[in-house]
């Protein structure tokens, strides 16, 4: 039974970071329209001209999942221990508990024409898929 709750909140946690943004991913864009990012993860939450005449844009992603925390567990058992009868006994669980990270990617984009076209990303902060 607790092999169950370990696997179902290991899914848990593969499912919530597999909606976030990954490298991958903004690699994905280079080459297409600006435009087509913020289809996808909406306005960006910082744009700013680079010296170069290139632009930035940023979005900030908020990643949820579980990480393990083992917990030692004390009981009282019966047998032969230590020279007396009884015993402590202690064993490890594991439990998971919930954090959260902010994340920002970043797209590097040239004007073409009437458009923003993808140029570059950058990697982000490690711990950032």
């Amino acid at each position: 039974m607790r092999t169950m709750r370990h696997i179902s909140a290991l899914a848990l946690a593969a499912l919530i970071l597999a909606g976030c943004a990954t490298t991958s991913e903004m690699e994905g864009y280079v080459g297409r329209s600006i435009s087509e990012a913020m289809l996808d993860y909406g306005p960006p939450d910082d744009v700013f001209l680079l010296t170069d005449g290139r632009r930035a844009y940023q979005w900030e992603i908020r990643k949820d999942s579980f990480r393990p925390a083992p917990q030692p567990t004390i009981g009282v058992g019966i047998g032969i221990g230590r020279g007396r009868w009884g015993g402590g006994i202690t064993t490890v669980n594991t439990s998971y508990v919930p954090y959260s990270k902010t994340c920002r990617y970043t797209l590097i984009s040239d004007k073409r024409g009437n458009d923003w076209v993808v140029s570059g990303y950058r990697k982000p902060t490690p711990g950032c898929a």
